[in-house]
């Protein structure tokens, strides 16, 4: 993987504008720690750091390539995981190739097929390619959005990148935040609208989009959708449909110059990643599969079961790879090292996050990344085969807001009077939620439940998963770690999306048909386990810290946080009892001491990035 950024510029000659380009590219470097490079010309620079995982030798970019007199340039970030059968296909066609990586692929595919090659692509990307002789920029976004891409829109003027850090490192564009984007951080947030970049000035490609820029302006086309179909097979056959697209999925992920790994929760999805990389490990001799997890000092004398945490991980790791024999690394942390990674979490993500949950995951990718530059993960199995407990409970799907935030009254409630006055927070995830609601793609004929079920299930697809696979590319890829996603392959996604809910529960079990699927693949305590979220800690110190930590910045009057929050409320939360509560404000982990935890992120967030509100 690696990091990209660039700009347009109409108005001026670029070419005295490298120190602005360096400046830029240098802000990623933590994605691509291996490599830097710059192309610069009259209206066209573009920057790129690389982590080198493919062809290490001759993956430099950008990568230029001609075909007659035309001249094109590109910058990507990302795995091509059909390029082999894409190279095939276009030496068929005449086409040469000069390396092994799928940088040459994607760009050779872009002047052999033009904008459409994106419709060809398995893989999770997000690139720019300037066609020189069209003087046009074209840049496209995976399908589901696993690679991020942000730009900012001026008057002749278009700048793009990875990151907003890399975008905010332009003169142009300031850290400005408005109603809207204060509205995102304190009543989506972690969320993100799909498209919106919480600073004024910063935008997202959609996943599933691509744009161009040109003389003309610049243009967003949609190239890929879900859509709703009758589903037409019996559940013994979507259960074989669905473990051979995985496995397959799983297959073509592991293929990589450098070693691979996988992240063991001992959980379903998990699991089954590591089953499937094991058994293709062994047939083709590669040696054992190294897998890592992560979990806290003393979690064991503090963890208590509750509903969206119900069992520790612990046995159910050792259990997985005592049985597959694989090469295990346990990493463990404690209650300082948490609390001191919030903020370099909140710079890996330019906004504040998931609290303890990023920054847990944070210190863990540094750790994996000593010893492997690729791993396999399970996100995004919940959201599309309906794992979260919001799928199964009747407060939630009745709810008529995003299930996994159903205390929005409490947090619009924290802030002070006038700032509520003036993003309207209520109105303002209603609104959300009525657009998110509007984009359904209903299937004629479903009963009033299945339309209820496809609903929630387009709900978490579009606007939870996308929160999960921010976190984990930021996390990873400030480490400089690639961290692979199967189950966000197109074709698993497009085949699930359309089985009935009846199906997909197959056994009254959430993800049923998985289970289903996953039949004579896992030992039969493993495939009947019941979901347990990524672990966070349950140690009181932990509690104790980042309570600190917040009431140190509510005693600070310099604090910027102070002036958009009702600071006697927020006090008084603290030092309440409600503070030891797991009941979530924000998915299944974020309860009472990451909220805490989020607030004192919000407060480094708007001094470390010296952000403007009005």
């Amino acid at each position: 993987m690696c990091g990209i950024t660039g700009w347009i510029d109409w108005n001026r000659d670029l070419t005295k504008q490298s120190e602005s380009l360096e400046k830029m590219t240098d802000t990623l470097a933590p994605r691509g720690p291996d490599a830097s490079g710059t192309w610069i010309s009259a209206h066209c620079a573009l920057g790129h750091r690389r982590l080198s995982v493919i062809d290490p030798e001759n993956g430099a970019q950008p990568m230029i390539r001609h075909t007659g007199d035309d001249k094109y340039v590109v910058v990507y970030n990302g795995e091509l995981y059909n390029a082999p059968e894409l190279r095939k296909e276009l030496e068929s066609k005449g086409r040469a190739f000069t390396t092994n990586c799928d940088t040459e692929v994607l760009l050779v595919a872009f002047m052999e097929w033009g904008k459409a090659c994106v419709e060809r692509f398995n893989g999770i990307f997000a690139f720019a390619i300037w066609n020189v002789a069209e003087q046009e920029l074209f840049l496209a976004r995976d399908r589901l959005g696993v690679k991020p891409l942000f730009y900012s829109e001026q008057d002749g003027l278009f700048i793009f990148g990875s990151e907003q850090k890399c975008i905010l490192a332009h003169p142009a564009v300031k850290p400005e935040v408005g109603a809207e984007g204060l509205a995102e951080i304190f009543i989506l947030g972690p969320a993100r609208t799909p498209g919106h970049g919480v600073y004024k000035q910063i935008s997202e490609l959609r996943p599933g989009r691509c744009m161009t820029v040109n003389h003309s302006g610049v243009k967003t086309v949609t190239y890929w959708q879900l859509e709703s179909r009758p589903h037409g097979q019996n559940v013994e056959e979507t259960a074989e449909h669905v473990r051979e697209l995985l496995k397959d999925t799983v297959e073509r992920q592991l293929v990589s110059d450098v070693p691979v790994c996988t992240l063991l929760s001992g959980g379903l999805d998990s699991s089954a990643l590591t089953t499937l990389a094991v058994n293709y490990y062994n047939e083709n001799g590669q040696g054992n599969v190294h897998t890592y997890s992560v979990d806290y000092i003393d979690n064991d004398k503090h963890f208590q079961a509750h509903a969206f945490q119900p069992n520790s991980d612990a046995p159910w790791i050792e259990r997985m790879t005592t049985h597959l024999g694989t090469i295990h690394h346990p990493i463990q942390f404690d209650t300082p090292e948490l609390a001191g990674a919030l903020k370099a979490a909140t710079f890996a993500r330019d906004l504040p996050g998931m609290a303890d949950v990023d920054a847990s995951l944070l210190l863990f990718c540094h750790e994996i990344k000593k010893d492997a530059t690729v791993a396999i993960s399970g996100e995004a199995a919940d959201e599309i085969f309906g794992g979260y407990p919001w799928f199964h409970r009747e407060e939630a799907l009745s709810a008529n807001t995003f299930p996994w935030s159903l205390a929005s009254a409490m947090r619009a409630d924290l802030l002070a009077p006038d700032v509520a006055a003036w993003i309207k927070p209520l109105d303002y995830i209603g609104d959300r939620y009525a657009q998110a609601v509007n984009e359904v793609p209903h299937l004629d004929g479903e009963s009033e439940q299945l339309r209820k079920m496809r609903q929630m299930s387009y709900l978490n697809i579009t606007r939870f998963m996308p929160t999960l696979l921010d976190r984990k590319d930021r996390m990873s890829m400030a480490a400089g770690l690639e961290v692979r996603v199967p189950f966000c392959d197109h074709r698993l996604v497009e085949y699930v999306w359309n089985i009935p809910w009846e199906i997909k529960t197959s056994g009254d079990r959430e993800k049923g048909i998985l289970r289903k699927a996953l039949r004579g693949v896992l030992p039969e305590d493993v495939l009947t386990r019941k979901k347990s979220p990524y672990p966070k800690t349950h140690n009181p110190n932990y509690l104790a810290a980042v309570k600190g930590l917040l009431l140190d910045v509510l005693n600070d009057p310099s604090s910027p946080l102070l002036p958009l929050i009702n600071v006697n409320k927020v006090r008084e939360l603290a030092e309440s009892d409600s503070a030891k509560s797991n009941i979530p404000w924000f998915g299944q982990l974020m309860s009472g001491p990451q909220l805490f935890a989020y607030l004192y992120q919000v407060n480094l967030w708007l001094k470390q990035y010296k952000v403007v509100i009005g």
